[in-house]
Parts: C-alpha cells; structure tokens; sequence
C-alpha cells in the first residue's frame, strides 16, 4: 500500500512537469493526415525520457465521455489530469446556459475535440497499458489561411472558465502549471460569471 502511494504521489509530481515542458510543434505537425484525426501518446520514465509511443487514427474522431476524459478506443480512454468541473449547477447568461457543473465542462471538452488535425497527450510510463490514463493533451489545429495553433486541452479549458484546477488531498494545487489561465478565466468567463462558483 505505501508502495502504490509512492507512485501516485511520483506520478502527480511529475505529470505537471511533463506538462509544462515545451512541446515539438513542428512533430506533432507532422502527424497530420488527411481525413484523420491522429492521436499520439507519449510516455515518460522515471528520468524525464520518453519510453514509448502509440498512436491511433479516426475517421470520426473521438468523443467525450465526460467533463475531462474521452475515448480513444473500445480498450482505452484517457483523462486530462489535473483539472475538474466546479460543484452542483451554473448559469451563465451570455452563453446562454443553465445547468450542471459537469455538462458545461464536457461541453467545453467536446469543443475542443470537434475539429483537431492532431491530438497528442503525455502521461506516465505507469499509465501505458491501463484502460483509463491520466494525461495532459495538446491539440493541433488547421485552418488553411486563417488558424494554425497548438494548444495544450487544459490551459485552453481552465482559462475559458469550463474547468478549473483541481487539488490534491492537501488542498495544494494538482496543476501548479495552470495557475495563470485560471487566473485568465476568473476574470469572468465560463463558470466564473456565476458568483455561487467563485464561492466555492
């Protein structure tokens, strides 16, 4: 039992650290195919080196299953670390939505899937071969003449306010990484517009 709580708390320390370190822009355009949308995940030793790689491709591309986790196949589903819904109902009358804390975070999940060339998530050597993973994602997006942007899932849904950062059983932050787009989206967007939510 001290075993595995080790590794939890390894893992939660170094995930954030993954995170943050700057990704391979140029690779993970590379992956691009047409009429696909390519996943790739990257797994991470105990030394900060990448360990191994899978990838996956999908005419239809992949689907939220809930406010932070989506499907990648029958076998795997994987789940952004680090971040979370807020409690019980919201309103926010701009977007003209009234509802559960849960249903706008997998709403602002859903559009961040909709339109990916490439999605490619880092997670943990621990967490290859599990049905579900804690991962942080990027998603690369390409409109010709107009867009060509990567962005991490998690900064780009805290800062609009879908999510926010969830703590560990300390109280501490799980995502120190995203303490700057909370701040962005505390501003008033998303969740944030609603004062029963900035109370929590």
């Amino acid at each position: 039992m001290r075993r595995t709580a080790c590794c939890l708390l390894a893992i939660n320390a170094l995930l954030p650290a993954y995170a943050a370190e700057p990704v391979d822009e140029a690779y993970i355009r590379s992956l691009a195919a047409p009429g696909r949308t390519v996943l790739v995940m990257e797994y991470y030793d105990g030394h900060g080196q990448v360990s191994e790689r899978k990838g996956y491709a999908s005419a239809s591309g992949f689907k939220a299953i809930s406010a932070t986790a989506f499907r990648v196949d029958a076998n795997l589903t994987v789940r952004l670390f680090g971040i979370e819904p807020c409690e019980g109902d919201m309103v926010n009358r701009k977007e003209e939505f009234a509802g559960t804390c849960d249903d706008y975070a997998r709403r602002g999940l859903e559009t961040l899937l909709q339109s990916p060339r490439v999605i490619f998530c880092r997670a943990f050597v621990s967490e290859s071969g599990g049905s579900v993973q804690n991962v942080t994602c990027y998603g690369y997006y390409h409109y010709p003449g107009s867009l060509d942007t990567i962005d991490m899932f998690e900064e780009e849904l805290v800062s609009l306010g879908s999510h926010r950062i969830a703590k560990r059983p300390d109280g501490s932050l799980a995502r120190p990484d995203l303490k700057e787009a909370e701040a962005i989206g505390r501003r008033g967007y998303g969740m944030w517009v609603d004062p029963r939510v900035a109370a929590q």
